[in-house]
């Protein structure tokens, strides 16, 4: 598949071209930084307050996991380390880039979390900002952010959720097979209820699809927003409003491909 077809396959997404080298998506990063998750491989936090109540599939949820490895979850703490397809029936979560995050690294950034109040709105977020891959690998940082919105004013359980992305130069970790961050089974990206309701980016572990120097980078692209790598969901009575389409025939193949390359490793990691 050439680099051509990929950036044709994110359908419903905004492409922009590669030479831009640094999407700034993230904002408020000063934010979110009450609480820290200490320097650790593939640990969550225990159960934390949302600030609010959100309806998910006609679920509430007031408390959430904060994951290591580039999720939060609902249902408990995900120690997952390489991605599995976020799909119909998978754990319940919201996945900015499900991967091998390793911050015990000194240069590696650390993963900080907390409530806050944005344009009036309650808000939860997280910051994976400037962090590292396994094994205590931080030549390449990866900065990442999810920011979770009340929209009750809309409607009682109401809100919107937003992957802001400024920079993705690694895409997994050595256990998950990659070398040197690269290859093996990559990142994924998405969000699932953990029943019917589920979206997956195209590009999910299919190598190099989400790095900066591809055209399909993450930092290339957005949804409901004029940002380069600010991808906006909103979520009313429990469902995601206009999620992005069925994959062209171009998009599937590379989901098949991802599906293939994680029949090719399940390890058992080292930890050092």
């Amino acid at each position: 598949m050439n680099q051509t077809l990929l950036s044709l396959a994110l359908a419903g997404i905004t492409l922009f071209s590669a030479a831009q080298a640094q999407a700034g998506a993230i904002h408020d990063a000063a934010l979110f930084t009450d609480n820290t998750l200490a320097r650790n491989d593939d640990q969550s936090t225990g159960s934390v307050a949302i600030g609010f109540a959100l309806n998910f599939n006609g679920i509430n949820h007031s408390n959430l996991f904060v994951n290591n490895n580039g999720n939060v979850t609902f249902n408990g703490p995900l120690t997952t380390f390489t991605p599995f397809a976020i799909k119909s029936g998978s754990t319940p979560m919201l996945a900015p880039f499900f991967a091998d995050i390793d911050t015990r690294n000194a240069a590696s950034g650390v993963v900080q979390y907390g409530q806050d109040v944005i344009g009036g709105h309650n808000v939860f977020g997280v910051n994976w900002i400037n962090v590292g891959y396994f094994s205590s690998q931080a030549d390449k940082l990866n900065s990442i952010q999810l920011i979770i919105t009340e929209r009750a004013d809309t409607g009682a359980g109401n809100f919107d959720f937003e992957f802001n992305y400024d920079t993705i130069l690694w895409e997994t970790g050595s256990s998950s097979g990659g070398t040197n961050g690269f290859g093996g089974i990559s990142a994924a990206a998405g969000y699932s209820n953990g029943a019917s309701t589920f979206f997956e980016f195209v590009g999910s572990r299919v190598n190099r699809a989400f790095l900066d120097s591809s055209a399909s980078g993450l930092i290339h692209g957005s949804r409901n927003s004029n940002t380069n790598g600010q991808y906006i969901f909103t979520v009313r009575n429990g469902q995601v409003v206009n999620p992005n389409p069925i994959p062209e025939p171009a998009s599937l193949a590379l989901v098949g491909l991802g599906l293939a390359s994680m029949g090719m490793m399940r390890r058992r990691k080292a930890h050092a």
